[in-house]
């Protein structure tokens, strides 16, 4: 199993909408996506406008070359993309205990 986390950085303002956005692409688009495991979604309290996305993937494949590189990722874009203040940071982790 591999754990992506992206820190996501959204507009002042904007957290009921990307909250909507955010959970009905997870149920819409990456819930699809070969390997996925789960995902949860947390939301800063000190910078209400920062929110790390967690996903469980079977493989690190599964997210960055059947994912990202598949049909679903542009679609999971559209609906999530509009409200990202600059790139997501992502990075990859494999439990070691």
């Amino acid at each position: 199993m591999i754990l992506e986390i992206a820190e996501i950085q959204i507009p002042p303002g904007q957290q009921a909408a990307f909250e909507a956005a955010i959970a009905h692409g997870i149920k819409t688009v990456i819930a699809q996506a070969q390997g996925f495991m789960s995902a949860s979604v947390q939301h800063g309290l000190e910078s209400p406008e920062r929110y790390i996305l967690q996903i469980e993937w079977a493989s690190l494949e599964d997210h960055t070359v059947h994912f990202r590189g598949g049909p679903l990722f542009p679609a999971w874009r559209a609906i999530v993309g509009p409200f990202f203040a600059q790139p997501p940071r992502v990075e990859h982790f494999e439990r070691v205990i």
